[in-house]
């Protein structure tokens, strides 16, 4: 499955991440890409939303992990190495049933999951956003 979405403000990437949570379920894993300032983290404030989370939710750069009751929120940013994505737990945080949305997948570093969500937010020349969602099964 393969969507696209359009958005103009921060409040409509909100809104469809609001909308992808009332599809998911425990255990799913929501892997977020796009550069500096895309929009990732107002995309997983939308689904927390969604979930019906009502704590604060801020990019985890420093903490790379923050668990919101039942939501785990990573933000892999920081990381440079295999070791350091296993010294924070990953292979537990992957078989927990709490769902997970990831941003910067691109240093897992060959542990991506077959079975996942792929978010791609992409900036277009207008400062719109345009959000391709694609689900693997």
């Amino acid at each position: 499955m393969k969507k696209t979405f359009y958005s103009k403000s921060e409040k409509e990437t909100e809104k469809i991440g609001y909308n992808l949570a009332k599809n998911l379920k425990k255990g799913d894993i929501i892997l977020l890409y796009g550069d500096l300032g895309f929009g990732k983290t107002t995309f997983v404030k939308g689904v927390a939303k969604g979930l019906g989370i009502k704590t604060r939710i801020i990019s985890p750069t420093f903490t790379i992990v923050k668990e919101h009751n039942g939501l785990y929120h990573l933000d892999l940013y920081r990381i440079e190495s295999k070791s350091q994505i296993q010294s924070i737990g990953f292979s537990e945080i992957l078989e927990s049933p709490c769902i997970k949305l990831i941003e910067w997948p691109e240093n897992i570093y060959g542990v991506t999951p077959s079975k996942r969500i792929d978010v791609k937010i992409l900036l277009n020349n207008d400062n719109t956003r345009t959000i391709n969602i694609t689900k693997y099964e």
